[in-house]
Order: structure tokens, then sequence, then C-alpha cells
């Protein structure tokens, strides 16, 4: 069986080879052609898959990463992992899915599968893509073969990858669920089937306002603990020993990355335009916002006056241990100290260049170090009589 993957980054890229691992031909489409290019020399650009797999996969064939839309005409099965970002008055943006879909119905065989697995509200599936693709087809939606299921990418995650995570599934009608079935079944253990598009597009967005809401809970806890002189951190490994009932999360400049500073607000956006809006994502979303701002206050008190202060701020990707810095938190806690006229220089030595600057070496030569992102290579002792401020909640 032949398969396309449109979008070859965080989510398109791992699903593309374990579809190609379990026997698939498939092709991996981007619209990125350095990407492309990088990918057919068999250069990962993603922590968990090293470059020498991915060239394996390339060597025998079983994947080929291409830039442009062709390979569509002859795929059974379309897997459409594009991004899902908000919009600059933060509200779904679909552009990247319009995009795709303007290519797979000029050139898709009309039995063809379709599957979205990038995060939208709730009734895109079916309202949005499903209507575009009949109406151009011109076909019922009986007639169409279009499936749901979202993503479920955590970058480094060395117990959970696309293999073992269990994943949900849902189609615009029984053929449709059966075929995404019997496609992912392949390559993914444990299967789940929502009675419906809709069902299954909420679940993916009650999952990550879970996350943003409990972060935000233990960010505010970590504020409280600070004024307290109590390590917030010892406080959350000590409820952490119930054995039910409560989840770990822990403190941090803010959320970042693709999903959690994103996802709730299709979900709160959606809730709101229904009239029944969901005011914890809301709150949760603007605790989140203020953290850099709240951290700005606390560098400000260490030492007084910012300005011309040498800052250096260490890790600036979204979480430990990768070099993914999209919506990173890390760029409005910098952004605010430079408004402070301070002089800001960051260190990573997984992200190396980010906005046209790169990593700067851990020396003494600071007024103030602010720990963002501790990745685990990291070794501070060369902050000899620097002070540490630390935003991972150590008092």
């Amino acid at each position: 069986m032949k398969v396309c993957v449109i979008g070859q980054g965080y989510v398109g890229l791992p699903l593309a080879l374990a579809a190609a691992e379990a026997g698939y031909q498939v092709t991996g489409i981007d619209s990125n052609r350095q990407k492309i290019e990088t990918l057919a020399n068999g250069v990962s650009f993603i922590e968990d898959i090293p470059s020498p797999i991915l060239k394996q996969f390339l060597d025998s064939g079983a994947y080929k990463p291409e830039s442009t839309f062709e390979a569509l005409a002859n795929s059974e099965v379309i897997v459409v992992c594009v991004p899902t970002p908000l919009s600059s008055d933060n509200r779904p943006d679909l552009k990247h899915i319009s995009v795709a879909l303007i290519e797979i119905v000029k050139y898709m065989k009309q039995d063809a599968l379709i599957i979205l697995e990038s995060t939208v509200a709730p009734g895109t599936t079916r309202n949005f893509i499903g209507t575009y693709i009949a109406s151009n087809l011109q076909i019922t939606s009986d007639n169409l073969f279009l499936a749901f299921s979202p993503e479920r990418i955590d970058p480094m995650n060395k117990n959970w990858n696309v293999e073992n995570t269990p994943k949900i599934i849902a189609g615009i009608n029984s053929q449709s669920l059966e075929k995404a079935t019997q496609f992912y079944s392949k390559f993914i253990a444990n299967l789940y089937q929502c009675d419906s598009l809709e069902i299954a597009e909420t679940a993916k967005l009650l999952e990550n306002s879970f996350r943003l809401v409990n972060i935000s809970l233990v960010n505010e806890l970590a504020k409280f603990c600070s004024t307290m002189e109590v390590d917030v951190n010892k406080v959350i490994d000590a409820a952490a020993t119930k054995p039910y009932g409560f989840m770990k999360f822990s403190p941090s400049v803010g959320v970042g990355g693709h999903c959690i500073p994103v996802d709730p607000i299709y979900l709160s956006t959606v809730a709101r335009d229904n009239g029944a809006p969901i005011k914890l994502i809301d709150l949760a979303f603007q605790i989140n916002q203020d953290l850099p701002r709240h951290f700005l206050a606390r560098a400000e008190g260490i030492l007084k006056n910012l300005s011309g202060k040498r800052i250096l701020v260490i890790g600036v990707a979204y979480k430990p241990n990768v070099t993914d810095v999209r919506e990173t938190a890390v760029k409005p806690l910098i952004d605010l100290l430079k408004e402070k006229k301070a002089s800001v220089f960051w260190h990573d030595d997984l992200v190396k260049t980010w906005n046209g600057e790169v990593s700067t070496q851990i020396s003494s030569d600071f007024d103030l170090a602010i720990l963002a992102t501790s990745h685990d290579y990291l070794n501070l002792s060369a902050l000899r009589n620097v002070p540490i401020l630390d935003t991972r909640g150590s008092v």
C-alpha cells in the first residue's frame, strides 16, 4: 500500500517512518524544500530519529521525501500532519490545512482515505475538510473516506512513542473508520475508536487543556512557596507519593511547544463562539502568559536596576533535552529583559543558533543567570559568585 504523509516535522516524520517500517511504501511531503533536501541527504533534524535510521529507510526505498504533491495520485492513504497555529488575534488558523486540501483534491484518487492528524476545533474535520473535498469531487460524505486521528507526539519521551502510545480514531462514516483502523493497526498496538469525529477532536483538546490548567496551578503554587521560602519541588515530590488522584507537574517559566500554548485556545475559542465559555482555560492561559513578567520582577528584585546589567538566560528550548524552540516562553522573558535595557545573552548548546544569535558559554562574567530550561548536560559550576534565578521552582 502506498501512503503519503503531508508535513515532515515533529509529527509527520516519525509517523512516516513508523508506517514505512510496517511495510507501507511511504512518501513524505513537505513544501519546505530545504527540509526535504536535508531529509533526502539522510540528515534528521528530530532528536528521536537518528540520521543512520533515516538513511536506512531511504536506502531501502521504503521512505522517500518530496517537496511536490504528485505522489498523492497513487496513494491509498493520505495523512495530513501540518501545523495548525493561532492567528494574530488568537483564533484557529487553518491556512496550512487549506494549502494541503488544494493539492489533495487536485491529485487524489476518489477512493483514497484521508486522515487528519493536525489538531483542530470540533467540527473542523466534518464541516471544513469533508465539505471541501466532497464538493470538489462532487460526491456525498457517504462516499468519502475521511478520518481524524490526532497526534500524540512527545519529543524525547523515552517511554512513549508512535508505536506504543494509544491512538484514538474517528471516521466520517463507518467505512472510513474501518479503513483508518486497518491502516494504523499495522504499526500501533492500541487503537481506540470514537463514536464521532467531534468526540475525537474534543478529546485531543481536552488532553492539552488538562496539562495547561495543571501547569498553571503548579506555577501559581511555586509563587506562593517562594514567598513562604518552601521548596515547591519537594512539595510536589511529597504529593506525588499518593498512588491515586494526583499527577505530577513541574513549575516553569511558562508553557511552550506545538501543543499546550495552542490547543486549549482552539477549545476555548469554539466554546466561547457557542455561548459556553470555559473560563478555567482562559484563566490558565493568562497565568502562563504572565509568568515571564513575574520572573522579570524577580530579576529586578535581585539586581534592583537591570539597565546595563549582563544577564545570561540558560536554556531557550521549550522543554529540557530538546532543540525545539516553538512557542518557547523564554522568548518573551528575554524580550522583557531587553526592554529594561539589560545586556541579555543566552546559553543552549542543543539549540546552538536562534533568532540570529548563537549560544554563549556559561561563565562568571555575568551579573545574573536565569535558569529557564534545565537540560541534563548543564553544568553551572562555572557561574562562580553569579546569583542564579531558577524558574524551575527552587527558592
